[in-house]
């Protein structure tokens, strides 16, 4: 079957076989077919989605496009996470170490900022010297030597995913649910994990706006997981507000440290104490949750974790001794504030709209290859079920560029809702499965 008819079959609603699917995929990776057709039968997936059994030979195929990495030889218990992404979602940074330290070993490619959300991997490299492009022999190495490793993807993992998903940037079919399985899981599997966290965000700043779908999603990918031999559980949390006081990269960092240190934010190690819980159960390092968050928080109040973390950073050419001295670092030219309209409590937030003002800002990205800039971020100094005054700060932001701090802050006017009665507590936590 040619592509031609391949693409018909698929636009028409047709399941697709292994036989018809693999070849179609080998031509794409080598170049024999133009990106044009992928184009077009990425729209037809997106408008007709798959069947599980297609989704399930798309996962094996995209892995089978490139190297599988085997950490069979370790002792430790190799295991990852993974979000659905949002605004001010640092989990990783704080979760890699902590877990490190408790002996798994964490082997993560992460990921790039791409519109509202916020990317692992630019706050990693608002580190001084952090480098994420290390080959897949050094990653195997480090996560070895020290047990854990963060990095982009390379060439040799998924190379399928990876075309596949630069075109899908670009035509809008990043939210199609057999898509978003396909990339995600494929990389999961061939880091060679044995356990998998998935952290998926809900709500107005999340690709899954509804619980339902963020269920169908969820439900899904632990079903591939299953199918390929690695645990995977789904924490289901909320996008409705930012995560933590923080949104930005280099300031995303220093909130992470913070985390690690003991005074972090209490909704950001929420999660991480949910996260990790997950991966401590399935190690079999803990038998239940309210040991694995003793663990954890030995692991922080020891320092154990602080080192952990400074050694990753030392070991992939960041400079540690800048945690020493974190105010002196990435400083921001400018600042600005978005202030309350009325006196009362903060009741809504469209995390969604402010995650799309930190894009000008130079928190995110618009297009893939944008540059991003360490010095810019925002600060919630109000939350859902916090009071505010009237002309007092809700948002301070921050950056160097003073034309682009002006548009992120027009664009965040309205983002905040102030009403006279003190709303529901913010649920952060939605369920398990």
């Amino acid at each position: 079957m040619n592509s031609t008819d391949l693409i018909a079959k698929k636009q028409s609603g047709e399941a697709l076989s292994r036989r018809e699917l693999s070849p179609f995929l080998s031509a794409f990776v080598d170049g024999s077919i133009p990106d044009s057709d992928m184009v077009t039968f990425l729209n037809a997936v997106y408008n007709n989605g798959m069947t599980e059994e297609e989704i399930y030979i798309l996962v094996e195929l995209m892995i089978e496009s490139g190297e599988k990495v085997d950490f069979s030889h370790l002792n430790s218990f190799p295991a990852d996470k993974h979000s659905t992404g949002g605004v001010g979602d640092k989990v990783s940074l704080v979760l890699a170490p902590i877990l490190a330290t408790l002996g798994l070993s964490i082997p993560m490619i992460s990921g790039r900022s791409l519109g509202h959300t916020g990317g692992t991997l630019d706050k990693l490299e608002s580190i001084a010297g952090f480098k994420t492009d290390l080959s897949l022999d050094d990653f195997k190495t480090q996560v070895k030597k020290i047990g854990v490793c963060l990095i982009g993807q390379t060439h040799e993992i998924c190379p399928a995913d990876k075309r596949m998903y630069a075109l899908r940037d670009v035509t809008h079919t990043i939210d199609s649910i057999p898509l978003i399985c396909g990339s995600i899981m494929s990389k999961k599997i061939a880091e060679g994990i044995r356990g998998l966290v998935l952290d998926i965000k809900v709500g107005n700043g999340a690709f899954m706006k509804s619980i339902p779908k963020a269920k169908y999603l969820g439900e899904m990918m632990k079903k591939i997981g299953q199918k390929f031999g690695v645990k995977t559980e789904v924490v289901y949390t909320s996008m409705n507000q930012p995560l933590g006081r923080f949104a930005g990269n280099w300031c995303e960092v220093k909130e992470s440290v913070a985390c690690l240190q003991g005074h972090g934010p209490k909704d950001t190690m929420k999660v991480v104490f949910e996260t990790c819980s997950v991966l401590l159960m399935q190690s079999g390092i803990s038998t239940n949750k309210k040991k694995s968050i003793e663990l954890i928080e030995n692991t922080i109040h020891s320092g154990t974790a602080m080192e952990k973390w400074l050694e990753l950073v030392s070991t992939q050419g960041g400079d540690a001794t800048i945690f020493d001295r974190l105010d002196r670092q990435n400083i921001p030219k400018y600042s600005s504030e978005l202030v309350a309209k009325s006196s009362g409590f903060v009741s809504v937030m469209n995390t969604l709209g402010i995650g799309n003002a930190g894009i000008p800002l130079g928190i995110g990205r618009a297009k893939k290859n944008e540059p991003v800039d360490p010095t810019a971020g925002m600060e919630f100094l109000a939350k859902i079920g916090e009071p505010a005054k009237s002309n007092q700060p809700l948002i301070r932001l921050f950056n160097s560029n003073q034309k682009k701090l002006e548009e992120a802050q027009s664009m965040l006017q309205d983002t905040v809702l102030i009403t006279e009665e003190k709303p529901n507590p913010h649920c952060l936590i939605l369920g398990e499965t």
